[in-house]
């Protein structure tokens, strides 16, 4: 039995996620982590203050943190202290915070899983995307990505790891945020960002030529596609060896 805590328990992906881990058979939601006290499906709810102590008296086996950059920042290595495994899918981390998450998880010797999107089709379209990259590395390249009104970063962690696979394969380029005025295009990666309504996350990426077009998009109608994947994370890296691995790792897309 896996024994499971959520960071960020009361938040969208924390509800769902609680929600399916307590229907699991093979899994145990034994708590979570919120700014507020509290309970969820029928376990307690902790302040994050209290995390080190709430951990140390429920000994899971995997904590998964769906919270906010500061928060992460602070739960994770904790939770690394306690000699628990972890499952990262918050976003807007800076450099500095996500060192320190790192620094955390090699030293307190534990198996962690980080990724900015934990969809299983998002994560095979940025396989995709590697590879039309390599044979359309002259093609101009421009990055959609589309989020309900409340995200605050952006663009978002997904859209910055494709701007990262695009960096890897056909950069250095620079990166233009939006355009306006006269501004003749150049070598440059557009990158253009929407906010509104209840979007659940749409990305796309086109590489275009004079007479053609190729697109690979990806859109998520409901959060349980991500929540579903850290699911099957939080399956797979229990028992693993210490280290920091990916969504790929969890799927075999190496």
């Amino acid at each position: 039995m896996i024994k499971v805590v959520i960071c960020g328990a009361f938040g969208r992906m924390g509800t769902i996620i609680g929600e399916i881990i307590s229907k699991e058979q093979d899994m145990q939601l034994v708590g979570g982590v919120d700014i507020k006290e509290g309970s969820f499906f029928g376990v307690p709810v902790v302040p994050s203050d209290k995390l080190a102590d709430f951990l140390s008296s429920v000994q899971p086996d995997v904590v998964i943190d769906f919270t906010v950059a500061p928060a992460a920042a602070q739960n994770v290595p904790v939770a690394a202290r306690a000699g628990c495994a972890i499952i990262l899918g918050t976003t807007g981390l800076t450099q500095e915070q996500r060192k320190g998450i790192d620094a955390a998880i090699k030293e307190g010797k534990v198996p962690a899983v980080i990724s900015t999107n934990y969809s299983i089709g998002m994560n095979i379209l940025w396989t995709l995307i590697r590879d039309a990259a390599r044979k359309l590395s002259d093609y101009d390249v421009e990055v959609t990505e589309a989020h309900h009104r409340y995200k605050k970063d952006a663009p978002s962690g997904t859209a910055r790891t494709i701007l990262q696979i695009l960096q890897e394969e056909i950069g250095p380029r620079e990166e233009i945020y939006g355009r306006e005025g006269m501004t003749e295009r150049g070598s440059e990666i557009g990158v253009h960002v929407i906010r509104g309504g209840d979007i659940v996350g749409d990305h796309a990426v086109m590489f275009a030529s004079n007479f053609e077009t190729v697109t690979l998009s990806h859109r998520a109608y409901d959060r349980s596609v991500f929540a579903e994947g850290a699911v099957r994370a939080t399956r797979w890296v229990f028992g693993k060896e210490p280290g920091i691995y990916g969504m790929k790792d969890v799927l075999n897309l190496s």
